[in-house]
């Protein structure tokens, strides 16, 4: 396309400033792009707060191969031109062809609906990914010796000199299971715990981190540790280890690629010219802990220098991992909170007990001094033993099973600063034990998760609410790592099924785009050859052979369908979509071969649901009904899949399976003289109801019934971790919110309440917080959705057949005086407040630039609704489209709303506070 386009621009400031949080490939500024057509976006903004209908008209992109072409406006790789569109997501780049490591700077301006130009954002660039490396995988030893954990990691290290100024210096590095890297003594970026893991038999990540500052004239070295990860886990005596597998000895890949401002350029590559030894991490298991010895770390391993040759030997070539190396795109793990002491206890023993307050992920980290051999240990758990000293007992670590601990031996030079590196845990507490002169300066606990950006905010005026708000968030952060775990102490596995039923709770609460990116391609890695879809993903570790139903659970392995449907949802990317097309696909052809008449009867079932046995595999709901239910949701998400990606065979094939399960589903568990399904569990009529399941004329009689249940129980759940979920869709989207207020407000086991006045501060695995399962789980989190799309009633569909991407229906109940929630979703920020006051409830609605909402509002507001000081149906930016049964309907354009209407007669929170 030409460069020289001219554009007609109108006389009036544009309603829009320039374009803002400017992404590629759903990132800012990436370091590695693998497509050949990257996708972009941007956020719009009004110039005016307070304008409404704000829209953007057309676009225009222009990308350089340097910032001063893009400075003259010179897109020498692609200018669009004006395009006509509303769009400002997923566009996908339309310019020449671009080369491995090229640079690519762009910037975008955009036009309102007047057709005044916005002027250009601010310029952002792109890197293309190297086509291939010259890195050749090493290690310290060709195989293992045995001792697996206990064996000292390696430490690798390179020196070369730079005579010239250097323009750029991009390293990219991976290190098999984990790696911290530094450059001339500093660490490079700070990422934690990575690349992330993956099956690496058939995906391997590497990170890139932009290292031209770490750069000096004349001599650099680069120096690496390695950790044992998830690669590589072994059982050693007296450390917890969940499972044991090994994918082969720690090893590293790293490239720096050096280009000088005189255009030439220089690379520094793994090979058998590097040198390593034995580092200080004397211990490494991601399950048991870790041990460094501060005496041990190799003098000047990671800044220029000279060594003693005797204890450095050249490093291994070795065949790799095997996978295929592809950029790490998910946000990394970063230490996000740092929690300190809030009380210390001594034991008769003469340890010490912190509490930090918070139940989380991480690790402890400390300052010391003391003598060069003196040891301190330190261990962490959710609990408190009876005679005060740290239990890990719900993590299912101890003296029976084996204990996580961590050790520092000092190396007596001055003040001392560590925390582990390889090896995190889930803990509130840590006990400090010493071994010889030691003085403790400082502890702290260091809270390691996803850094993605929150995206979602929740208050209200019951304290309740927020608590338990806060509570699930922790273990929704806890358990945000490398894949999205169960627990960050006991199993750190990536079990499937939260990734769906918890999907649109957490998607409120972080923007995690990308993260469901990775968890589609580890299901994609884990698919085996007949289409299972293991209930583990990366599967490190198979539960029984022949697979059993740990390994083999159709509401788990759904997530492979499910999951992607959501992020879909969420972001709207047909292209994310539509690569995991295939393993959709297969995964319900899998469940379809297994089952019989339509029905498909194995499985966990509604696991963890509350019955007369401890909790575990299903005991008030039948397998059947679960595994059914959810399998016809796959076939219904697979046949809208179908219609949007132009597969017409597929949408007519899952059409039909659709009819002959849904008539399977009625002839099996419906019971038409009770108006209820299977035993009339919690579970059993949510998932029908919320399914469409459930014929129309009957829909109002299997919702009593699941209301009467829920009372007979004392406004208690008794639905698992498979059914809650269906059980607050089911009284959400049944204008029975109260019902749900009534369950959350208990404080009485089982619930939510009950768990805060045991202590908790993470969501706990068990309804009762029982200290026989973990303290930090957040499968049972599903009220956290009700807080955003209930009392909010945000609901996003941004899919390309949604006929409105957002809809606003507040649940405004009687007893709340005020609610005020907001997410910044990838079109901007929606924000819905509502408040009780002078007989009226008073409701804020923020729509972001480019967008519009259908409102719905209470059917016994519909004579009285006034947006400002005028009817609602005369507000500008306001439109009345229909009576939803009682509740009026309303179309309202981008900018911010007041409605208000007078509260219901009798209304206790009504009168004035």
């Amino acid at each position: 396309m030409s460069t020289s386009v001219v554009l007609l621009r109108a006389s009036t400031p544009s309603q829009l400033v320039p374009p803002e949080q400017l992404t590629c490939e759903h990132q800012t500024d990436p370091l590695a792009v693998v497509s050949a057509h990257p996708r972009f976006g941007w956020i719009l903004k009004p110039r005016d707060a307070g304008a409404r209908g704000v829209v953007q008209s057309a676009w225009r992109i222009v990308v350089s191969s340097s910032r001063e072409k893009l400075s003259r406006d010179e897109g020498d790789l692609w200018d669009s031109g004006r395009v006509v569109s509303n769009e400002t997501i997923n566009i996908n780049y339309a310019g020449k062809a671009l080369t491995a490591e090229q640079t690519g700077f762009w910037k975008v301006e955009v036009w309102d609906g007047q057709a005044a130009g916005s002027g250009w954002s601010v310029p952002a660039q792109f890197i293309i990914a190297p086509a291939h490396f010259e890195a050749r995988w090493i290690a310290a030893t060709p195989t293992d010796s045995g001792e697996g954990a206990t064996r000292p990691m390696p430490v690798f290290r390179k020196q070369f000199g730079i005579d010239k100024p250097v323009e750029r210096a991009l390293l990219y590095v991976s290190g098999m299971g984990q790696y911290e890297a530094a450059i001339n003594g500093k660490k490079v970026g700070d990422r934690e715990l990575t690349p992330g893991w993956t099956d690496d038999r058939k995906r391997v990540l590497y990170d890139v981190y932009d290292v031209t500052a770490l750069m000096n004239q004349g001599e650099n070295a680069v120096g690496v540790l390695l950790g044992n990860g998830m690669f590589n886990v072994a059982q050693t005596p007296g450390r917890y280890t969940k499972f044991v597998g090994s994918l082969g000895v720690p090893q590293l890949l790293l490239q720096l690629d050096l280009r000088f401002s005189d255009g030439t350029s220089q690379m520094v590559a793994t090979g058998p010219d590097w040198q390593t030894t034995a580092g200080p991490i004397t211990f490494s298991s991601t399950y048991g802990g870790e041990d460094y010895d501060a005496r041990a770390v190799p003098a000047e391993w990671n800044v220029a220098g000279s060594v003693a040759s005797s204890a450095w030997q050249n490093a291994v070539v070795v065949p790799g991992p095997g996978g295929m190396l592809a950029p790490e795109e998910t946000l990394p793990l970063k230490v996000i909170h740092v929690y300190r002491p809030v009380s210390e206890t001594a034991l008769p023993s003469g340890a010490r007990v912190f509490d930090l307050g918070q139940n989380f992920a991480g690790w402890p980290a400390i300052t010391v001094e003391g003598q060069a051999g003196a040891q301190i240990r330190l261990t962490g758990g959710e609990l408190l033993a009876a005679d005060g000293s740290v239990s890990q007992h719900s993590a299912n670590a101890g003296p029976e099973t084996g204990a996580q601990w961590y050790t520092y031996t000092l190396s007596g030079h001055g003040v001392e600063a560590w925390h582990p590196r390889f090896s995190y845990w889930g803990f509130r507490y840590v006990q400090v034990e010493v071994t010889g002169n030691v003085r403790l300066l400082s502890l702290e606990g260091d809270a390691v998760h996803s850094s993605a950006p929150e995206t979602g905010m929740f208050d209200s005026s019951i304290p309740m609410l927020n608590r338990i708000h806060t509570l699930i968030l922790r273990a929704i952060e806890n358990n945000t790592e490398s894949v999205l775990t169960d627990c960050p102490h006991r199993e750190k596995l990536g079990w499937l099924e939260q990734t769906h039923l918890m999907g649109s709770a957490i998607n409120y609460d972080f923007d995690l785009q990308r993260f469901y990116q990775k968890i589609a391609d580890d299901m994609g890695d884990a698919q085996l050859p007949n289409g299972l879809v293991p209930s583990i993903a990366p599967e490190f570790t198979v539960f029984g052979n022949p697979r059993n139903d740990f390994d083999d659970s159709p509401e788990w392995g759904s997530a492979s369908v499910l999951a992607p449907w959501i992020a879909y949802q969420r972001y709207g990317d047909l292209e994310d979509l539509r690569s995991h097309y295939a393993t959709m696909r297969r995964y319900v052809d899998y469940l379809t071969g297994r089952s019989v008449d339509g029905i498909i009867e194995y499985g966990l079932g509604d696991w963890y649901d509350i019955g007369p046995q401890p909790p575990g595999v299903s005991q008030l709901t039948s397998r059947g009904l679960t595994a059914t239910a959810v399998y016809y949701q796959d076939i219904v998400t697979l046949e809208r899949t179908a219609a949007l990606l132009g597969d017409p065979q597929e949408q007519q094939k899952m059409a039909a399976l659709r009819d002959l399960v849904g008539k399977a589903f009625q002839q099996r568990f419906y019971r038409p003289d009770r108006r209820s399904y299977d035993r009339g569990s919690q579970t059993a009529d949510a998932m029908p109801l919320v399914l469409g399941l459930v014929p129309l004329a009957d829909r109002a009689a299997v919702l009593e019934n699941l209301i009467a249940d829920i009372h007979a129980h004392r406004d208690h759940v008794t639905a698992g971790d498979v059914g809650f979920h269906y059980v607050v869709d089911a009284l959400e989207e049944n204008g029975a919110s109260n019902l749900l207020l009534d369950m959350l407000l208990r404080t009485d086991s089982p619930s939510y309440g009950y768990q805060l006045t045991k202590g908790a501060t993470s969501l706990t695995e068990a309804w009762d917080a029982d200290p026989d399962s973990s303290l930090d789980h957040l499968m049972l989190g599903h009220a956290e959705e009700w807080f955003y799309a209930g009392m909010a009633g945000i609901r996003i569909d941004f899919g390309k057949d949604a006929p409105y991407p957002i809809v606003i229906e507040p649940a405004t109940m009687e007893r709340v005086d005020s609610a005020d929630v907001s997410y910044h979703s990838v079109r901007g920020v929606i924000r819905v407040a509502w408040k009780h006051a002078q007989r009226q409830v008073q409701l804020d609605v923020t729509i972001p630039a480019n967008s519009s909402a259908m409102v719905v509002l209470p059917g016994w507001a519909e004579k009285s609704v006034r947006e400002g000081s005028v009817p609602a149906s005369q507000a500008a930016g306001v439109k009345f489209v229909k009576m939803d049964g009682a509740s009026p309907v309303y179309r309202i354009e981008s900018g911010h709303y007041q409605f208000s209407f007078l509260a219901p007669p009798g209304d206790p929170s009504a009168a004035v506070h």
